[in-house]
């Protein structure tokens, strides 16, 4: 595959960290559906996560796994290989959580399968004869992941400084499970913007995946959302409104539309690149102290599974 990048953003050195997949585990057992105590709005934006994120990743990880071959930087491919074992552990995490959703009375199934067909069928494999088409698909899967993950490791970073969620009571487990996530997506930031650039990182490729990644983000979040309020069996009547989106940013327990709309231009600026946004001695110093990352630290040093 060869490299025709017309520009080549410089990351920030000093960012860069050995890529593991941590096996963290969490009982759901005591986390109510609203874990935002009284806000049902807020915790169903965020729940869209487990219903989104549990193919997008295994998507994420079936077409890193075809790249593997064309990368010819050792440490790139080192940390494409750590990547993948991060993106399978997090799919893994966030579908643990449906079956506790269906203890709850709200089945995800309807909302999931439409989810899979997209990943699968619609940004799936195709088939196409071997040389540029092939390699066409490939490049232009492997950018739009890197939009995606712009995203990814935007959340991660509000979600590592949301401290409202703290002071309004939000369910531990759950805050863990988003933390510990969101901390391993800043860790990674990097790699697949890197990728991207190191297989291609036309400009012109960049700015078109971000449009189609962030419409279709757009697009499945606000359906997810409907889904959740339209489906809860503790809520009649129960809509998803734009009103209730942005009093939870204004609140605290979302991201602002603000910071949303800032992170389009960041993405978009010819000399991006990922490190120089969020911290990742501020996702290490997390997972140092996350209850379910330091369990399967200690599980792993005993020689536990």
């Amino acid at each position: 595959m060869s490299n025709t990048a017309s520009l080549r953003p410089q990351p920030v050195a000093s960012e860069h960290t050995p890529l593991k997949a941590r096996n963290v585990a969490f009982d759901w057992a005591d986390t109510p559906l609203h874990w935002i105590p009284g806000d049902p709005s807020s915790t169903h934006t965020i729940n869209v996560l487990h219903l989104l994120l549990p193919a997008g990743e295994r998507w994420f990880v079936h077409v890193y796994k075809q790249v593997l071959p064309y990368i010819r930087d050792p440490q790139l491919r080192a940390d494409v290989i750590g990547f993948i074992g991060q993106e399978a552990m997090h799919s893994r995490a966030h579908d643990d959580v449906l079956p506790h959703l269906r203890e709850q009375g709200l089945d995800p199934t309807p909302y999931t399968t439409q989810v899979d067909w997209f990943f699968e069928k619609l940004l799936g494999d195709r088939t196409l004869p071997p040389g540029r088409a092939r390699t066409w698909w490939l490049k232009e899967r492997v950018a739009l992941i890197a939009a995606i993950e712009h995203y990814t490791a935007f959340l991660g970073d509000w979600v590592l400084n949301a401290r409202t969620l703290d002071a309004r009571g939000a369910d531990p487990t759950m805050l863990d499970l988003l933390r510990w996530h969101g901390a391993e997506e800043v860790e990674h930031r990097s790699v697949a913007f890197d990728l991207f650039v190191h297989l291609d990182g036309g400009y012109r490729r960049r700015a078109r995946t971000w449009a189609t990644a962030f419409s279709t983000l757009v697009f499945l979040w606000q359906r997810g959302i409907r889904f959740f309020m339209e489906n809860d069996p503790t809520l009649v009547g129960g809509k998803a409104t734009v009103k209730d989106f942005v009093r939870g940013g204004r609140q605290g327990v979302l991201p602002t539309t603000g910071a949303m709309v800032r992170s389009i231009p960041q993405y978009l600026s010819r000399t991006y690149h990922p490190s120089q946004h969020g911290s990742t001695e501020q996702a290490l110093a997390y997972l140092d102290r996350s209850p379910a990352a330091t369990a399967a630290a200690a599980a792993a040093a005993s020689g536990g599974v």
